[in-house]
């Protein structure tokens, strides 16, 4: 699934495509892409778009007040629609523009869960995005401290995975910040020293803005297989800092990489879901 360097950097692409475009009109091209009954697609056309925002890892096209939401889940694009076929392969909707270009969503997933919300008014306060924590994206030290606070005993990994703990950071980029930020993925949240609190914050930091400074350099949002990491899918490899090799702990819906010697004091966790956790 895209994360927030990917969805920050194409959010800044299509701004610079789409600012000033009139809306012409919205359609869902699946029964399940429109999440929303009210406000009505038809309320924005009409309106010039004003650009392309992001919160956490939803896009959000603006329309004066009103913004269409987009969650692209895990294989989901919005990308320019040159041909505007009848039936575009994975297409979930189409938005066109009153100088006749177009915006389609598709997703490749079997499972369509992609999809489109309209909101008017402040869009934070409102579904989907109104169960978010703080967006990860230039988050200072005190908001860092106030969300582990507020979610004890937890793990690192976990933490930094959930959404309504730091919005924007996934699978990748939650084993990247553990590594450089020298923790086990498996640290409990409420034990951390400032020390150590004070790692994960430079780290969060250094890994989104090294991401997003590689994704402001593409043309279009990158494949999940072309987005670098030190540790992130390298188990069996060789540790870039120290030589060990990159282990891995498999669970059914995730992947978390992490070096033994690097993170977790040359501990290593067995690879099955029913290892204890290191402390």
């Amino acid at each position: 699934m895209p994360e927030l360097p990917e969805l920050q950097a194409h959010a800044e692409r299509l701004t610079e495509l789409l600012a000033g475009r009139a809306l012409v009109g919205f359609r869902p091209l699946t029964f399940t892409a429109l999440k929303t009954v009210a406000p009505a697609p038809d309320d924005l056309v009409g309106r010039p778009c004003e650009g392309v925002e992001r919160i956490g890892k939803y896009l959000l096209l603006r329309f004066g007040d009103g913004r269409f939401v987009v969650h692209l889940m895990q294989g989901g694009r919005l990308e320019p629609d040159p041909k505007q076929a009848a039936r575009p392969r994975g297409g979930l909707a189409r938005w066109t523009f009153d100088d006749d270009s177009a915006l389609l969503l598709t997703e490749t997933a079997k499972e369509k869960r992609a999809g489109v919300w309209v909101v008017a008014g402040d869009p934070s306060g409102q579904p989907p995005l109104d169960g978010l924590g703080p967006d990860a994206l230039g988050i200072s030290r005190d908001t860092l401290c106030k969300a582990l606070t507020g979610h004890k005993g937890m793990r690192v990994h976990g933490f930094l995975r959930d959404q309504r703990a730091i919005a924007g950071i996934g699978r990748r980029l939650s084993s990247e910040i553990c590594w450089r930020a020298k923790l086990s993925p498996f640290a409990s949240t409420h034990k951390l020293t400032d020390d150590e609190v004070e790692r994960l914050h430079a780290a969060i930091a250094s890994c989104i803005d090294d991401a997003l400074a590689l994704e402001r350099d593409r043309a279009s949002m990158s494949s999940s297989a072309e987005r670098p990491g030190h540790v992130y899918r390298r188990a069996g490899e060789a540790c870039p800092e120290c030589g060990d090799e990159v282990r891995a702990v498999e669970y059914s819906a995730y992947t978390v990489n992490y070096c033994a010697t690097c993170q977790t004091g040359g501990k290593v966790l067995a690879d099955n879901t029913t290892s204890k956790f290191l402390k």
